[in-house]
């Protein structure tokens, strides 16, 4: 039960960095790549580290 209580706030931020990483998506018209199936695949799959490469490298201005 501890461990749960631990890891809570750590979950609570990777779910807010996900939903964040994929409204920002919805909107862009542009992104990296041209093509906005596969920045939703890495956001979804590779954990804290897709919605931290996408906000990094996906976001075309």
């Amino acid at each position: 039960m501890k461990t749960i209580l631990a890891l809570a706030p750590i979950i609570v931020l990777q779910l807010i960095l996900l939903a964040a990483a994929l409204l920002d998506l919805s909107k862009r018209d542009k992104v990296t790549g041209g093509n906005k199936l596969p920045w939703i695949i890495l956001i979804l799959l590779v954990g804290t580290i897709g919605p931290i490469i996408y906000f990094v490298f996906g976001r075309k201005e």
